[in-house]
Protein backbone atom coordinates (compact mmCIF):
# COMPACT_ATOMS: atom_id res chain seq x y z
CA UNK A 1 0.00 0.00 0.00
CA UNK A 2 2.91 2.35 0.54
CA UNK A 3 3.40 5.18 3.13
CA UNK A 4 1.41 8.13 3.42
CA UNK A 5 3.31 11.30 3.48
CA UNK A 6 3.16 15.34 3.46
CA UNK A 7 4.92 17.90 2.29
CA UNK A 8 4.46 21.91 1.90
CA UNK A 9 5.93 24.38 -0.36
CA UNK A 10 6.41 27.58 0.57
CA UNK A 11 6.80 29.19 -2.96
CA UNK A 12 6.81 32.35 -4.41
CA UNK A 13 3.10 32.44 -5.33
CA UNK A 14 1.48 29.67 -3.76
CA UNK A 15 1.86 27.66 -0.52
CA UNK A 16 1.23 24.31 -1.67
CA UNK A 17 -0.09 21.23 0.37
CA UNK A 18 1.00 17.54 -0.79
CA UNK A 19 -0.75 14.99 1.05
CA UNK A 20 0.32 11.08 -0.95
CA UNK A 21 0.39 7.40 -0.53
CA UNK A 22 3.83 6.32 -2.61
CA UNK A 23 5.67 3.06 -2.33
CA UNK A 24 8.78 5.05 -3.57
CA UNK A 25 8.34 4.75 -7.03
CA UNK A 26 4.58 6.18 -7.99
CA UNK A 27 2.58 8.41 -6.36
CA UNK A 28 -1.29 9.05 -5.91
CA UNK A 29 -2.11 12.17 -4.11
CA UNK A 30 -4.72 12.52 -1.47
CA UNK A 31 -4.91 16.13 -0.48
CA UNK A 32 -3.49 18.84 -2.97
CA UNK A 33 -3.97 22.08 -2.01
CA UNK A 34 -2.44 25.18 -2.39
CA UNK A 35 -3.42 29.24 -1.30
CA UNK A 36 -2.20 32.27 -3.80
CA UNK A 37 0.09 34.50 -1.50
CA UNK A 38 2.12 36.39 -4.02
CA UNK A 39 5.15 36.15 -1.57
CA UNK A 40 7.54 36.89 -4.68
CA UNK A 41 5.98 40.20 -6.16
CA UNK A 42 5.00 41.57 -2.48
CA UNK A 43 8.93 40.54 -1.19
CA UNK A 44 10.81 42.01 -4.21
CA UNK A 45 8.66 45.30 -3.98
CA UNK A 46 8.61 45.68 -0.10
CA UNK A 47 12.16 43.16 0.99
CA UNK A 48 10.21 41.58 3.62
CA UNK A 49 7.65 40.24 4.42
CA UNK A 50 4.33 42.53 5.43
CA UNK A 51 2.19 41.82 8.71
CA UNK A 52 -0.71 40.83 7.07
CA UNK A 53 0.92 38.60 5.18
CA UNK A 54 3.13 36.43 7.05
CA UNK A 55 -0.29 36.25 9.01
CA UNK A 56 -1.96 34.60 6.32
CA UNK A 57 1.04 32.43 5.88
CA UNK A 58 0.07 31.45 9.17
CA UNK A 59 -3.52 30.64 8.74
CA UNK A 60 -2.49 28.85 5.72
CA UNK A 61 0.24 26.58 7.02
CA UNK A 62 -2.86 26.19 10.51
CA UNK A 63 -5.05 25.23 7.44
CA UNK A 64 -2.07 22.97 6.28
CA UNK A 65 -1.50 21.12 9.77
CA UNK A 66 -5.12 20.39 10.12
CA UNK A 67 -5.38 18.25 6.91
CA UNK A 68 -2.48 16.54 7.78
CA UNK A 69 -3.21 15.53 11.25
CA UNK A 70 -6.66 14.09 9.16
CA UNK A 71 -5.16 12.59 6.46
CA UNK A 72 -2.98 10.31 9.16
CA UNK A 73 0.67 11.38 7.35
CA UNK A 74 3.17 9.37 9.32
CA UNK A 75 5.53 12.70 8.70
CA UNK A 76 5.68 16.30 6.84
CA UNK A 77 8.05 18.46 5.78
CA UNK A 78 7.56 22.02 4.88
CA UNK A 79 10.17 24.10 2.69
CA UNK A 80 10.71 27.14 1.81
CA UNK A 81 12.24 28.82 -1.46
CA UNK A 82 12.93 31.67 -3.05
CA UNK A 83 10.67 34.63 -1.60
CA UNK A 84 11.56 33.09 1.78
CA UNK A 85 15.24 33.48 0.65
CA UNK A 86 14.80 37.14 -0.27
CA UNK A 87 12.97 38.59 2.41
CA UNK A 88 15.19 40.37 5.17
CA UNK A 89 12.79 39.00 8.22
CA UNK A 90 12.44 35.34 6.60
CA UNK A 91 14.30 34.47 10.32
CA UNK A 92 11.72 36.02 11.70
CA UNK A 93 8.51 34.69 10.10
CA UNK A 94 10.16 31.19 10.20
CA UNK A 95 10.87 31.90 14.10
CA UNK A 96 7.15 32.54 14.70
CA UNK A 97 6.01 29.88 12.42
CA UNK A 98 8.06 27.67 15.24
CA UNK A 99 7.01 28.78 17.84
CA UNK A 100 3.16 29.88 17.54
CA UNK A 101 2.48 26.65 14.83
CA UNK A 102 5.29 24.17 16.09
CA UNK A 103 6.29 23.42 12.53
CA UNK A 104 9.81 23.95 11.04
CA UNK A 105 10.28 25.41 7.83
CA UNK A 106 13.29 24.27 6.50
CA UNK A 107 14.52 26.98 4.23
CA UNK A 108 16.39 25.36 1.14
CA UNK A 109 18.83 26.46 -1.28
CA UNK A 110 18.49 26.81 -4.76
CA UNK A 111 20.60 23.22 -5.54
CA UNK A 112 18.55 21.51 -3.09
CA UNK A 113 15.26 23.04 -5.04
CA UNK A 114 16.80 21.81 -8.44
CA UNK A 115 17.20 18.39 -6.94
CA UNK A 116 13.63 18.34 -5.60
CA UNK A 117 12.14 19.05 -8.93
CA UNK A 118 14.08 16.85 -10.99
CA UNK A 119 13.27 13.30 -8.34
CA UNK A 120 9.55 14.83 -9.05
CA UNK A 121 9.49 14.92 -12.73
CA UNK A 122 11.09 11.87 -13.72
CA UNK A 123 7.78 10.28 -12.56
CA UNK A 124 6.37 11.23 -15.58
CA UNK A 125 9.50 12.69 -17.57
CA UNK A 126 12.61 10.36 -17.04
CA UNK A 127 15.58 10.07 -19.31
CA UNK A 128 19.41 9.30 -19.63
CA UNK A 129 20.12 12.30 -22.04
CA UNK A 130 21.18 15.81 -21.54
CA UNK A 131 17.94 17.57 -20.18
CA UNK A 132 17.21 20.99 -19.08
CA UNK A 133 15.12 21.49 -15.77
CA UNK A 134 13.15 24.68 -15.95
CA UNK A 135 10.88 25.77 -13.07
CA UNK A 136 9.69 29.48 -13.26
CA UNK A 137 8.30 30.66 -10.11
CA UNK A 138 7.11 33.82 -8.06
CA UNK A 139 10.50 34.57 -7.19
CA UNK A 140 12.98 33.31 -9.33
CA UNK A 141 13.78 30.76 -12.43
CA UNK A 142 15.35 27.46 -11.21
CA UNK A 143 17.45 26.23 -14.51
CA UNK A 144 19.47 22.46 -14.50
CA UNK A 145 21.09 20.47 -16.71
CA UNK A 146 20.56 17.12 -16.18
CA UNK A 147 21.53 13.40 -17.00
CA UNK A 148 19.38 10.92 -15.42
CA UNK A 149 19.35 11.44 -11.99
CA UNK A 150 21.90 13.80 -11.89
CA UNK A 151 22.32 17.71 -11.54
CA UNK A 152 25.20 18.80 -13.20
CA UNK A 153 24.80 22.65 -13.51
CA UNK A 154 22.21 24.48 -11.91
CA UNK A 155 21.54 28.35 -11.69
CA UNK A 156 18.85 30.25 -9.98
CA UNK A 157 17.74 33.22 -11.88
CA UNK A 158 15.87 36.43 -10.90
CA UNK A 159 12.75 35.76 -13.27
CA UNK A 160 10.09 35.09 -11.35
CA UNK A 161 7.02 36.09 -12.55
CA UNK A 162 6.05 38.09 -9.29
CA UNK A 163 9.57 40.08 -9.23
CA UNK A 164 9.42 40.24 -12.89
CA UNK A 165 5.86 42.18 -12.38
CA UNK A 166 7.58 44.24 -9.47
CA UNK A 167 10.57 45.22 -11.65
CA UNK A 168 9.05 46.02 -15.06
CA UNK A 169 5.94 47.31 -13.80
CA UNK A 170 3.63 45.35 -15.91
CA UNK A 171 0.51 45.55 -16.21
CA UNK A 172 -2.11 43.78 -18.94
CA UNK A 173 -2.79 45.24 -21.29
CA UNK A 174 1.02 45.75 -21.49
CA UNK A 175 2.46 48.95 -22.87
CA UNK A 176 5.41 48.71 -25.13
CA UNK A 177 7.95 50.45 -22.26
CA UNK A 178 6.67 47.43 -20.18
CA UNK A 179 7.16 44.82 -22.58
CA UNK A 180 10.85 46.25 -23.58
CA UNK A 181 11.64 46.36 -19.52
CA UNK A 182 10.81 43.03 -18.98
CA UNK A 183 12.56 41.36 -22.19
CA UNK A 184 15.87 43.30 -20.50
CA UNK A 185 15.58 41.53 -17.44
CA UNK A 186 15.40 38.81 -18.75
CA UNK A 187 18.09 38.91 -21.60
CA UNK A 188 19.79 40.32 -18.69
CA UNK A 189 19.47 37.48 -16.21
CA UNK A 190 20.02 34.60 -18.50
CA UNK A 191 23.69 35.65 -19.18
CA UNK A 192 24.33 33.52 -16.28
CA UNK A 193 23.66 30.10 -18.41
CA UNK A 194 26.08 31.53 -21.01
CA UNK A 195 28.63 28.22 -19.60
CA UNK A 196 25.68 25.61 -19.80
CA UNK A 197 26.09 22.46 -22.25
CA UNK A 198 23.38 21.86 -24.62
CA UNK A 199 19.94 19.82 -24.23
CA UNK A 200 18.17 17.20 -26.24
CA UNK A 201 14.90 18.53 -24.55
CA UNK A 202 12.93 20.76 -22.29
CA UNK A 203 10.98 19.76 -19.11
CA UNK A 204 9.41 22.45 -16.98
CA UNK A 205 7.56 21.80 -13.76
CA UNK A 206 6.33 24.03 -11.50
CA UNK A 207 2.71 25.64 -11.61
CA UNK A 208 3.46 28.54 -14.13
CA UNK A 209 4.26 25.88 -16.63
CA UNK A 210 1.26 23.62 -15.76
CA UNK A 211 -0.86 26.86 -15.88
CA UNK A 212 0.36 27.17 -19.82
CA UNK A 213 -1.33 23.25 -20.35
CA UNK A 214 -4.45 24.17 -18.64
CA UNK A 215 -5.09 27.13 -20.64
CA UNK A 216 -3.58 25.86 -23.89
CA UNK A 217 -4.68 21.89 -24.16
CA UNK A 218 -8.12 21.43 -22.46
CA UNK A 219 -7.15 17.81 -24.22
CA UNK A 220 -4.22 17.73 -21.17
CA UNK A 221 -1.20 17.07 -23.49
CA UNK A 222 2.11 18.85 -22.28
CA UNK A 223 3.94 19.43 -24.68
CA UNK A 224 4.15 23.26 -25.66
CA UNK A 225 5.29 24.60 -28.69
CA UNK A 226 6.94 27.83 -29.12
CA UNK A 227 4.38 29.56 -31.48
CA UNK A 228 1.71 28.56 -28.78
CA UNK A 229 3.43 30.64 -26.16
CA UNK A 230 3.81 33.31 -28.39
CA UNK A 231 0.24 33.09 -29.00
CA UNK A 232 -0.73 32.54 -25.41
CA UNK A 233 1.16 36.03 -24.37
CA UNK A 234 0.59 38.06 -27.55
CA UNK A 235 -3.10 37.33 -26.01
CA UNK A 236 -2.39 38.11 -22.74
CA UNK A 237 -0.64 41.40 -22.91
CA UNK A 238 -3.25 43.19 -24.93
CA UNK A 239 -6.16 42.02 -22.60
CA UNK A 240 -6.69 42.78 -19.28
CA UNK A 241 -6.15 39.95 -16.45
CA UNK A 242 -9.72 39.21 -16.15
CA UNK A 243 -10.68 38.68 -19.74
CA UNK A 244 -7.40 36.35 -20.08
CA UNK A 245 -9.09 34.75 -16.86
CA UNK A 246 -12.47 33.85 -18.59
CA UNK A 247 -10.79 33.32 -22.56
CA UNK A 248 -8.53 30.65 -21.13
CA UNK A 249 -10.47 28.89 -18.31
CA UNK A 250 -7.85 29.96 -15.44
CA UNK A 251 -8.19 31.67 -12.35
CA UNK A 252 -6.94 35.42 -12.82
CA UNK A 253 -4.13 35.26 -10.34
CA UNK A 254 -2.78 32.37 -12.75
CA UNK A 255 -3.63 34.92 -15.57
CA UNK A 256 -0.88 37.46 -14.21
CA UNK A 257 1.34 35.25 -14.81
CA UNK A 258 1.10 35.02 -18.65
CA UNK A 259 2.77 37.36 -19.74
CA UNK A 260 5.97 36.60 -17.57
CA UNK A 261 6.41 33.54 -17.57
CA UNK A 262 5.84 33.24 -21.32
CA UNK A 263 8.82 35.87 -22.00
CA UNK A 264 11.18 33.04 -19.80
CA UNK A 265 10.28 30.20 -21.29
CA UNK A 266 10.60 31.47 -24.91
CA UNK A 267 14.06 33.09 -24.44
CA UNK A 268 15.37 30.00 -22.82
CA UNK A 269 13.36 27.82 -25.74
CA UNK A 270 15.46 30.32 -27.90
CA UNK A 271 19.02 30.01 -26.20
CA UNK A 272 18.96 26.97 -26.69
CA UNK A 273 17.35 26.20 -29.92
CA UNK A 274 14.40 24.14 -28.77
CA UNK A 275 11.23 24.61 -30.23
CA UNK A 276 9.05 22.76 -27.85
CA UNK A 277 9.02 21.86 -24.34
CA UNK A 278 7.28 19.51 -22.02
CA UNK A 279 5.39 20.22 -19.10
CA UNK A 280 5.88 17.48 -16.50
CA UNK A 281 2.65 17.09 -13.83
CA UNK A 282 4.93 16.73 -11.00
CA UNK A 283 7.41 18.35 -9.43
CA UNK A 284 9.56 19.96 -6.23
CA UNK A 285 6.20 18.59 -3.36
CA UNK A 286 6.08 15.15 -5.06
CA UNK A 287 10.61 15.11 -4.90
CA UNK A 288 10.11 16.18 -1.60
CA UNK A 289 7.31 12.87 -0.72
CA UNK A 290 9.73 10.65 -2.55
CA UNK A 291 12.81 11.87 -0.72
CA UNK A 292 11.06 11.36 2.52
CA UNK A 293 10.38 7.77 1.94
CA UNK A 294 13.93 6.69 1.07
CA UNK A 295 14.97 8.77 4.04
CA UNK A 296 17.01 11.82 2.21
CA UNK A 297 15.35 14.26 4.05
Amino acid sequence: MGEILASADIGSNTAHLLVAQTDGRTIERLVNESEWLSLGEVVSREKLIPKELEDRLLQTLRQFATLVRKSKATRFYIFATEAMRMAQNHSEVIDRIRRELRLKVDLIAPAREAELSLIGAQLDCPGTYPMLLVEVGGGSGQVALTWGNRVDQERSLPVGTGRLIAESGLQCPTRPEQLKKLDELIDEALHILSDFGSAERIVASGGVARGFVRALHPDGDRQIHRQELEYLRWQAQRLGEQQTAVRFGVKMKRAETFVPGASVYLKILERFQIQSMTVSEFGVREGAILSMFWDRI
